[in-house]
């Protein structure tokens, strides 16, 4: 008896969570909080991570790599950085483990205590900051534009694979500069990064702006984000950029001479998106029926799947299908032939629309004979009858034409989530329904947390696009500069 799939409107958690599984993407681990990211799963985020590593090094950064253990005295120079991460971290007290005397295994040696405790990295800053103070002297050092690809930890204790993990995956940009305006310009340069990818390559339509100071990231003078809407209604924050000031240079004493000779601090910026991408693709474009992976990252752009009921007919079917192939590696296109005899094609035809690949293509001896071949697509359900000639070509627009329909029907669904609200009242019974309001807000920390109280949802971002609208509070009556993004979130 076929296994009964949950939807997105019967219980949209279960949904995701079946989904993650049925795609194979990922799975629990036996440590709590932590996950197991499967090899397609796995690929999907290389693509990601292939592509965002380009796009960093076009804007001139290099990538390193720093310690994943940082001492506790560290984090307590900056007052506001260790306040905002203390109750995530993971401390390691000891350095060695013992067989125990009843033999009832291994137990923490207590003579083998550290001096100084150290911290799984939550993200990297004092760690780096204290190797740039070795690093940077004079104007001559700067700037210093530094990627790393890393795992950080942050203990959390209710999880959901990539979106909240206690382990997860991400990159960090850290850069230091002689100027203000150069760190700020940067700041904003990587969010535009940000944003570009998320549009173009995830095809999921983003927000960007800035948040206000409760939702800043701890020892940040200004964060910059990118927001997006899922299909639940909900926010999740996909990226953020950090202003850091000066305030990380004078923790750690990291001085310049300018090219007067006078001593300043320098200008800092960090940055990073992380394995929560992964969540939300899969919840920006997925149905029931699976995963839907845009073109740009899928790991397989198109599967061949042969129909036949000799092993001469699969034989004439695979020599065709080895001729395409070699045609869609010349045009670039991610491909893969799937003639595993253990599988029937309706099992395949299943098991590909799960994972979402973009474009299935199916062929019979007819459709051999006929010079032609099936070509479904995953977006829309809908299938077509192509000829040989100059497939690879019609595959390469077809592709183009997913990746295009996927992000138009994001933002057509993030137009029609929308709102644009006055009165308090009416937004404690819509932002039930879910979606982006642009409300009012008098820009005091006390109505931001009480509007989080009593309705759970928050402020996403001061929107870079909102034109000046002078009004009035939706909760105080009190003057508003213009309307910010409420929403609840991930």
């Amino acid at each position: 008896m076929a296994e009964k799939k949950v939807t997105r409107q019967e219980d949209y958690a279960t949904w995701y969570n079946d989904l993650v599984y049925k795609a194979d993407l990922a799975e629990h681990s036996d440590v709590r909080g932590c996950m197991v990211i499967k090899p397609y799963g796995y690929a999907i985020w290389e693509n990601m991570r292939d592509v965002l590593d380009a796009k960093f090094k076009e804007t001139g950064h290099s990538n390193a790599y720093f310690p994943l253990f940082i001492p506790k005295s560290y984090l307590s120079k900056e007052a506001a950085h260790v306040d905002g991460f203390a109750k995530e971290c993971a401390v390691v007290t000891h350095y060695r483990l013992k067989n125990a005397e009843d033999g009832s295994g291994v137990i923490v040696d207590p003579d083998a205590k550290l001096q100084e405790e150290l911290i799984v990295r939550p993200t990297s800053e004092t760690i780096i900051w204290n190797s740039y103070k070795n690093w940077i002297q004079s104007y001559r050092d700067l700037p210093i534009l530094i990627n790393q690809w890393a795992n950080v930890v942050r203990w959390e204790m209710r999880t959901r694979l990539f979106l909240r993990t206690a382990e997860f995956l991400w990159q960090e940009g850290h850069t230091a500069h002689a100027t203000k305006t150069e760190a700020i310009a940067e700041a904003e340069q990587m969010l535009d990064v940000y944003a570009e990818f998320a549009e173009n390559y995830m095809a999921m339509p983003v927000l960007k702006g800035r948040k206000t100071a409760s939702e800043r990231f701890a020892g940040a003078e200004d964060t910059l984000c990118i927001e997006a809407l899922m299909q639940d209604g909900k926010a999740l924050q996909a990226g953020t950029s950090h202003f850091l000031g000066q305030n990380f240079a004078k923790a750690f004493e990291v001085k310049f001479a300018d090219k007067e000779g006078k001593l300043d601090y320098v200008w800092a910026t960090s940055w990073g998106v992380s394995t929560r991408l992964m969540g939300a693709l899969i919840m920006t474009h997925s149905d029931d029926e699976g995963l839907v992976v845009p073109p740009a990252l899928a790991p397989i752009q198109v599967v061949g799947v042969p129909i036949y009921r000799t092993e001469d007919e699969l034989a004439q079917i695979d020599a065709k299908f080895q001729l395409l192939a070699q045609e869609f590696k010349a045009k670039g296109i991610r491909f893969k032939y799937d003639n595993d005899d253990n599988r029937r094609p309706g099992w395949k035809f299943a098991e590909y629309e799960t994972k979402g690949v973009p474009v299935r293509l199916a062929m019979g001896p007819r459709d051999l004979e006929n010079g032609k071949i099936e070509v479904a697509r995953r977006d829309t359900k809908s299938k077509e009858t192509l000829d040989f000639a100059n497939l690879a070509v019609a595959i390469q627009a077809l592709l183009q034409d997913i990746q295009q329909n996927l992000l138009q029907r994001a933002k057509d669904f993030r137009a029609a989530n929308t709102h644009t609200i006055d009165t308090y009242d009416q937004f404690k019974i819509d932002i039930e329904k879910g979606g982006f309001f642009l409300a009012h807000w008098d820009g005091t920390p006390e109505t931001e947390e009480r509007v989080k109280q009593e309705t759970k949802a928050t402020i996403r971002c001061i929107p870079f696009d909102q034109a000046p609208e002078p009004g009035f509070c939706m909760v105080t009556g009190k003057p508003s500069v213009g309307r910010v993004v409420f929403a609840k979130a991930y």
